[in-house]
C-alpha cells in the first residue's frame, strides 16, 4: 500500500457532512482520473461514507483522516481503510494501525517528531499544517537531515493549485494532500462536475512537477 501511496502524487481531503454524497463524490474524483481519496473523521457522516466508498468504489485507494481517537481508529480499521492519517504522531495510534497491517501517516511538523516516527518504521509522514508551519521553504530545511533515510513527505494544509508543485518538486515529498479539490461546501451543493474539473486540472499540473 505504502508503493501504491507514494505513485497518487495529489490525495484529495474530503469533509463530508452528509453520507448521501460519498458515492457521487466518488464518481466525480474517478471521472477525472483520481482513484484515492481521504475522509476525513471530522463529521458524524465519515463513518458511513467511508463504508459505502469501501463497498460501491473498491477499485478506491481509501483512507481515513484527522485520526485522533482510538474510537475513530477502530472506526476506520473495522471499515477496512487502506490507509490512516492524523494530523499528529500518537505512538499509540501509529501502532494500533500498525497492528491491523494496515498503513497510517502520521502527522509532523518539527525534526523531533520525523526522528519519532522514524522509531516508529514510518516511512510516509504528512507534513502539518504546512502553510502556517513555514510552507516549502521549512520543509526543504526540515527534511534535509533526513534525506539519505528514504522518508517521504506529503504536506498538508495551505496547499493549493498555485503552489503545489513547489512542494511536489522537493525530492522528499511523494505526494500533496488538498482540500480544494472538493470542498465542503462543493460537497454539499452536489457540484461533482466542479469537483472533476478541478481533479482534472490538479492531475495535469502534478505531469508538470515530473
Amino acid at each position: 500500500m505504502l508503493h501504491k501511496i507514494l505513485k497518487r502524487p495529489v490525495i484529495p481531503v474530503i469533509v463530508i457532512d452528509n453520507a448521501n454524497d460519498a458515492e457521487p463524490l466518488a464518481e466525480a474524483l474517478l471521472k477525472g482520473g483520481m482513484d484515492v481519496i481521504e475522509i476525513t473523521c471530522r463529521t458524524a457522516a465519515a463513518a458511513e461514507a467511508l463504508a459505502r466508498i469501501k463497498k460501491t468504489f473498491p477499485e478506491m485507494l481509501l483512507g481515513g483522516g484527522t485520526v485522533v481517537t482510538r474510537d475513530q481508529a477502530q472506526m476506520c480499521v473495522d471499515t477496512g481503510v487502506d490507509f490512516g492519517l492524523a494530523p499528529g504522531l500518537n505512538p499509540d495510534t501509529v501502532k494500533f494501525f500498525q497492528a491491523a497491517e494496515t498503513l497510517f501517516i502520521p502527522g509532523v511538523m518539527t525534526p523531533s517528531e520525523i526522528e519519532q516516527g522514524l522509531a516508529l518504521d514510518c516511512k510516509l509522514l504528512k507534513f502539518f499544517p504546512a502553510g502556517a508551519a513555514g510552507g516549502v521553504g521549512m520543509l526543504k530545511n526540515l527534511t534535509a537531515p533526513y534525506a539519505s533515510l528514504g522518508i517521504k513527505f506529503c504536506p498538508t494544509g495551505g496547499v493549493g493549485l498555485g503552489n503545489m508543485n513547489d512542494y511536489l518538486s522537493l525530492p522528499a515529498v511523494s505526494s500533496i494532500g488538498g482540500s480544494w479539490l472538493a470542498t465542503q461546501q462543493q460537497i454539499a451543493d452536489q457540484q461533482w462536475s466542479v469537483i472533476t474539473a478541478q481533479v482534472v486540472a490538479a492531475l495535469a499540473k502534478a505531469e508538470e512537477a515530473e
